[in-house]
């Protein structure tokens, strides 16, 4: 197969899922069940769960903070960071974690906020570095309860903007786990420059009728660390 030109100027966005960091041992966002580490998702992601129960919510975002802490970036986070030599690399992410900063990733935009950023409840600009817990009681500078910096069902999501920015200006775009199921962001896809090559690594992709049929995709039905690898072999 031949491999593609890679010219400096050239800018490859990056758009990941929770597969990518799935392998780092981080759960993915729900099971079958509808349900996220054994909880109603609308009870720990959304404003209502928020007004009904915040204990209930700060503990599980501590939870989830302490087990980022014991994770490691993979060979796919690492991977993304080598790109960075070869053109112009921005990573547009679905996922909370900070496995791409800690990997080295020097680009990056996250849609749906940072676990290990905090805000108050009513200013939503000013945000705080968060690497412990968030306790009741806990209060920003406006004076309210401390929340997680997470976009939570219901919210707007801040960075989709900028995201739309980003990808209408790619080169390439490559595609790693996500189902491509939520919105906002599955719908950035139809921001792409028409024509662009387009590859979409996932072990069980989902396609919709409109991804289907673009001429410029290219599947790698793998894991994200497989699909990275074999990503660079075949094209780079």
């Amino acid at each position: 197969m031949c491999k593609l030109k890679i010219l400096m100027r050239d800018k490859l966005v990056v758009l990941t899922g929770a597969g990518i960091s799935v392998e780092s041992g981080i759960k993915t966002f729900r099971d079958a069940g509808g349900l996220w580490e054994g909880h109603d998702i609308m009870d720990v992601a959304s404003p209502i769960g928020w007004n009904k129960n915040p204990a209930l919510v700060l503990d599980f975002y501590n939870q989830r903070r302490r087990q980022l802490s014991e994770v490691m970036p993979n060979l796919a986070h690492h991977k993304l960071v080598e790109l960075e030599a070869r053109f112009h690399t921005t990573i547009i992410t679905q996922n909370v974690d900070n496995l791409h900063e800690r990997a080295g990733s020097s680009d990056i935009i996250h849609l749906h906020g940072e676990l290990t950023k905090s805000r108050g409840c009513y200013d939503v600009q000013t945000l705080y570095d968060c690497q412990g817990d968030i306790q009741m009681g806990d209060l920003a500078a406006d004076g309210s309860q401390m929340r997680p910096h997470i976009v939570w069902f219901g919210e707007s999501v801040p960075m989709i903007e900028k995201a739309v920015e980003i990808i209408s200006e790619a080169s390439i775009l490559l595609i790693i786990g996500t189902s491509l199921q939520v919105y906002p962001a599955a719908g950035l896809i139809a921001y792409a420059p028409l024509g662009i090559p387009i590859y979409y690594i996932d072990p069980n992709p989902q396609l919709s009728y409109e991804l289907a049929q673009l001429k410029s995709l290219t599947l790698i039905a793998k894991s994200a660390t497989e699909g990275i690898v074999e990503f660079c072999e075949r094209y780079f």
